[in-house]
């Protein structure tokens, strides 16, 4: 298998923006928790974080980025995209929306550009994990970095 087949859009992203990134790989399993798979990256839960997608009562989309073994607080996250609620997508609605399956969701290259917000936590590293767009496969990435191929802002979003 040639290598640039191992990339995933995320990386292929990244590369044509020439944005330094490290890719890691583990033996994809949907019933990995965010905790086993920073446990597998040898990292702390803090530095590795999932995807979130929403949907505002208003009809549009949020993207929500969190450490992975913490709960998006909906309130908190209503509040930040000034809207009255959110709840999350259905899983089924997810591929379709945003062209990734549960699992493989990051913050980069979505379908569409979605209003996206990554916890404040984030704001004081200088390295996070996200998803590289397929289940199976992170990304280690500048948090600096991210914000150049999407636009983002910091909230207090968690439980």
């Amino acid at each position: 298998m040639g290598k640039d087949k191992d990339k995933t859009n995320v990386m292929r992203i990244l590369d044509g923006k020439k944005i330094i990134y490290s890719s890691h790989t583990y033996q994809a399993d949907p019933k990995l928790t965010g905790e086993e798979i920073a446990g597998i990256l040898g990292e702390p839960v803090e530095k590795v974080f999932k995807t979130l997608v929403t949907v505002a009562k208003s009809g549009e989309h949020y993207v929500f980025v969190i450490p992975v073994a913490q709960e998006l607080d909906l309130k908190k996250a209503a509040k930040a995209a000034g809207e009255k609620s959110i709840d999350m997508i259905k899983q089924k609605e997810l591929l379709p929306l945003t062209g990734y399956v549960h699992g493989g969701c990051s913050p980069v290259g979505m379908k569409k550009p979605f209003k996206t917000f990554i916890h404040n936590t984030a704001e004081a590293m200088d390295r996070i994990y996200v998803s590289a767009g397929r289940v199976g496969a992170q990304i280690d990435i500048g948090v600096s970095d991210i914000q150049k191929v999407v636009r983002i802002d910091f909230a207090d979003l968690i439980v």
